[in-house]
């Protein structure tokens, strides 16, 4: 259980998120914090991440493993689709 609540983890996750931001451009890649619910961070990659082999792995052994690092070991990721950035919330 992540003793905070999603607005405390807000600002942390934004840090984490601009933390990560430079490795993803390097491959003309980048990253969007969409909004967080029940401590799962939502994200959008984006540029070259769209529809990259390796973007699965970008996500859970680069911004998830960061996260659990430098926030709480629980916290999750999970990127949204394009086209559902509206929708994000209702994602379960």
């Amino acid at each position: 259980m992540i003793p905070f609540s999603d607005e405390d983890l807000y600002p942390a996750v934004q840090n984490v998120i601009e933390k990560v931001r430079p490795s993803l451009a390097l491959d003309g890649g980048d990253i969007k914090l969409l909004g967080i619910k029940n401590a799962k961070v939502y994200v959008q990659l984006q540029g070259a991440c769209i529809g990259c082999p390796s973007s699965g792995n970008t996500l859970k052994y680069g911004v998830e493993r960061q996260m659990r690092m430098d926030i709480h070991p629980e916290i999750e990721v999970v990127n949204v689709p394009v086209g559902m950035e509206d929708q994000w919330d209702k994602l379960a």
